[in-house]
């Protein structure tokens, strides 16, 4: 069940009102049992009904090992890590086992809705509590609900259980700022995904599903298309995601950040996939910093080079390990290890060995300002081209379709594709162009502001209408009545008139549904 459906929708508004009927009728009790049940309504919805015992297990699992953890003194060291090694093993193995040996039942292939989510998810509680920042919960049923809320199943964000707090158990009110600003963010979310994601999935399909027809500036457009397809289909799944949490009166963590402004890859990651990328950091890399195989590669190179150069090399190589995994999280196949992993080591790497070397060429030789905003420009489009790079090998059927597109995309010289009419043949015409374009004005401005917004909340810039707003529903919130609704309702109608629904219209998936 796509939650750009209809029915996702109806399914979505019964659950909101049961949410906050059945506390009048319980006397306050309850609306975390709505959600559990919510969820597991929506996973016997969305697939085979069977897999909803693989999220249950888990769950279980976890519970189970946790009050086995939390009954064991910390003096007992060797228990309390054969604890831990069997929650990973047998989490990890259930993710394997589904994630990378494609397990197939008349021809389609079997997975949980939500594997790599939930499974992070709870290993990150369990080793949240096996590190004293969180304790473990008594209930077997409050445990499944963290490996089962329903939102967080079809993309993420992967929560942290100590960040999130008592939310999903407390009890909430009807708040009218949480119900508004939540259907606003979801409205926000279906425009990205229904008029902007869906016309941009065309160009990348005509381009992609037949590269040799479309050789040289084709690629670079198609690479292009795609990296604002993905951007536009998982952050437009955040916000809807995030809003109908926000509409239940929970907060999720945010997941994106402004991520086409970064000025470089490790910003960059800083901003995409916020939330996978500190679990990584957390339970993968601070680890294996700490792991005898990594002190002890440290100590023999700072006594070959230096101490400065020995933790460098070492951190470069514990640094490769962590985004070998972030590759294989993104599924087993080696565009996905290159193109969502090696790739971006790579980048990080390397700037970080030659950025002395441009600094002084460009600093020093060439006398440019390094400071100015025009090498702010360049540092952000010179990003977007990097990451443009690894999305080619994401899309891309295999690693040797990949290298082809770029060979094609450098070999041929064709620019004037741009102005000969060409672009009509990628499968819209010359209105959905014209909608698609006036859509990424949009989303550019609106992101924008955004982002200016940031800058003013960490003190990096001041602007004064941007001060004290920390996203754009709480600046249109602070204009008059009047404003405000003839703002929503444009947009609302903009929405219903022009994105890609209704009959004959099969809602499409969102990519990363499957990691």
């Amino acid at each position: 069940m796509s939650v750009t459906s209809f029915s996702f929708l109806c399914f979505f508004a019964l659950v909101l009102i049961i949410y906050y009927a059945l506390p009048v009728l319980t006397k306050g009790r309850g609306q975390w049992v709505v959600l559990l049940l919510a969820s597991m309504a929506y996973y016997l919805l969305s697939g085979n009904k069977v897999l909803m015992i693989y999220p249950i297990i888990s769950s279980f699992i976890t519970w189970g090992l946790l009050k086995i953890l939390s009954k064991t003194k910390e003096e007992n060291v060797r228990t309390r890590r054969i604890l831990l090694i069997l929650e990973l093993v047998t989490l990890l193995g259930i993710l394997i086992a589904f994630k990378y040996t494609k397990l197939i039942h008349n021809g389609a292939i079997l997975a949980p809705l939500g594997l790599s989510f939930y499974t992070f998810i709870l290993l990150g509680y369990f080793i949240e509590v096996y590190n004293g920042l969180s304790s473990a919960n008594k209930s077997f049923l409050k445990t499944a609900l963290y490996g089962m809320y329903f939102p967080v199943m079809i993309s993420g964000p992967i929560f942290q259980v100590r960040e999130m707090g008592d939310q999903f158990f407390e009890r909430h009110r009807l708040d009218y700022k949480n119900l508004t600003f939540g259907l606003l963010r979801m409205l926000w979310g279906f425009f990205k995904e229904l008029v902007i994601s869906e016309r941009l999935a065309v160009i990348v399909n005509t381009i992609y599903n037949n590269d040799t027809a479309y050789p040289g500036t084709f690629i670079w457009i198609g690479t292009v298309c795609f990296a604002l397809q993905l951007y536009t289909n998982f952050s437009g799944c955040m916000d809807i995601v995030i809003g109908i949490s926000e509409t239940f009166g929970i907060v999720l963590p945010e997941n994106f950040r402004t991520p086409f402004f970064a000025k470089n890859i490790s910003e960059y990651w800083r901003r995409w996939h916020i939330t996978l990328g500190v679990w990584m950091r957390e339970n993968v890399f601070y680890p294996l910093l700490r792991t005898k195989m990594i002190t002890g590669l440290g100590k023999a190179l700072k006594s070959k080079l230096g101490k400065k150069k020995g933790k460098q090399y070492t951190t470069y190589v514990a640094m490769f390990i962590l985004w070998f995994s972030v590759g294989m999280w993104h599924g087993g196949e080696m565009k996905y290890v290159i193109g969502s992993g090696l790739l971006h080591w790579a980048y990080i790497v390397l700037g970080e060995i030659t950025l002395p070397f441009f600094t002084w060429l460009f600093a020093e030789k060439m006398h440019m300002n390094l400071k100015s905003k025009g090498a702010d420009v360049f540092r952000v489009i010179r990003t977007f081209f990097f990451v443009c790079i690894g999305d080619l090998f994401f899309r891309a059927d295999n690693v040797p379709h990949a290298l082809r597109m770029m060979g094609e995309g450098i070999s041929t010289f064709n620019p004037w594709i741009l102005v000969d009419g060409s672009i009509l043949d990628l499968g819209l015409d010359f209105v959905e162009i014209g909608i698609l374009v006036v859509s990424l004005m949009i989303l550019a401005v609106v992101s924008t502001i955004q982002y200016r917004m940031e800058l003013c909340a960490d003190g990096t810039i001041s602007e004064s209408r941007f001060k004290g707003y920390l996203n754009i529903r709480e600046y249109l919130a602070s204009k008059g009545i009047a404003i405000r609704w003839i703002v929503i309702i444009a947009f609302l109608f903009y929405c219903i008139l022009l994105a890609e629904y209704g009959p004959g219209y099969s809602a499409a998936e969102f990519i990363y549904k499957d990691f």
